[in-house]
């Protein structure tokens, strides 16, 4: 191998290692060639050896670099091509991070926490309920369904892989940041985390809200026979229904009703209100996800809404749902018995609807 030097610079190789010092100064770039990459022979001309600092008294295997009277001891090892940069493994970590992050669709994430929250609350009572129990019952109820979300969010992508490269090409799978065993991996993990904690917990809404999005996302992005149902419109949108207005909204609200407060069974006016709405929401979530998608979906025989009929009738479609939605709010909100509850919900639906339409 053949290290090149400028006048202003050192390259020694100690286990393929080089370091620069500035005051070092040579005659001609031929005279300096490094042999090996071992620690007792690391140059060739005596020469540079001289210009070498030795370390109590020892022969300069360990290299000294100084500068601004600042001291580094290198290792030389054979075999080690690269000194350890913890600048680089800080990047590294950080890359992955991101790739992870990508991984686990973050929209769907903050859907379920801000879905898990809204719905716990639901079964609050009187002030006495808010208490450490309460929160622990909602930690229990949104780590297991972020387990279980992963699970379904990594199957889908696992099973789009050629799909997501034209229509979702900065997804890890598709980027070929993550393998396929990676990803399977990543899957099975999550998955039996899930299981496990809604076991343990011991909350039979919890686990049958864990088992039945299991099976609904298998059903939605596996390939099999029978299965893979996103490929049929009505279907998929029916398993999005499913899962985001029906079990996210009554299974966790059993789940603090029940488990957490101990209390009855009891199906309240605020939850048929929150499941009625979120029906129309899981809708429109069905529907506008497809829409960017629509080319690899043609390609891959992926027969959605906004290839059926078209993009821009589906998104006035869904702003018309929408529209439904808000306007059966805000009609529920006027007519509370509350003051403060109508002066807050139609406030808030109002800004909510504004920021949609615009």
């Amino acid at each position: 191998m053949e290290s090149l030097l400028s006048s202003t610079s050192l390259l020694s190789a100690a286990g393929g290692l080089c370091w620069r010092k500035q005051n070092l100064k040579l005659q001609s770039l031929s005279e300096i060639r490094v042999l090996h990459c071992n620690s007792s022979k690391v140059l060739a001309k005596p020469k540079l050896r001289n210009n070498l600092v030795r370390l109590d008294g020892q022969e300069p295997s360990l290299l000294l670099y100084s500068r601004h009277k600042s001291r580094f001891r290198v290792n030389a090892t054979a075999g080690q091509p690269e000194a350890f940069d913890s600048k680089s493994k800080g990047n590294s970590f950080r890359d992955s991070l991101d790739a992870f992050y990508r991984f686990s669709r973050p929209h769907t994430v903050i859907g379920t926490v801000l879905s898990i929250l809204s719905v716990s609350f639901l079964a609050v009572e009187k002030s006495s309920d808010i208490s450490p129990l309460l929160f622990t019952g909602i930690l229990e109820a949104v780590v297991a369904a972020l387990m279980m979300n992963i699970y379904i969010v990594g199957l889908n992508q696992l099973s789009d892989v050629e799909i997501d490269k034209v229509n979702k090409p900065y997804l890890p799978l598709a980027s070929g940041e993550y393998t396929v065993k990676t990803g399977i991996a990543i899957v099975a993990s999550f998955s039996i985390m899930s299981f496990w904690l809604g076991w343990i917990v011991g909350s039979w809404p919890l686990f049958w809200a864990l088992f039945v999005s299991f099976m609904l996302g298998t059903a939605y992005s596996i390939n099999l026979p029978l299965l893979r149902w996103k490929r049929f419109a009505l279907v998929a949108a029916m398993c999005i229904l499913a899962v985001r207005a029906v079990i996210v909204q009554i299974a966790f609200y059993l789940h603090i009703q029940t488990h957490v407060f101990g209390r009855p069974v009891m199906f309240t006016r605020p939850l048929i209100f929150a499941t009625a709405f979120m029906s129309f929401f899981s809708v429109v979530i069905a529907l506008f996800k497809d829409i960017p998608d629509i080319e690899g979906d043609k390609i891959f025989g992926i027969r959605s809404f906004s290839v059926t009929l078209g993009q821009k009738r589906v998104f006035w479609t869904c702003i018309s749902l929408l529209q439904m939605a808000y306007a059966v709010a805000i009609v529920v909100g006027a007519t509370s018995p509350f003051i403060w509850s109508k002066v807050i919900s139609v406030t808030i639906i109002l800004y909510q609807s504004n920021c949609d339409s615009s």
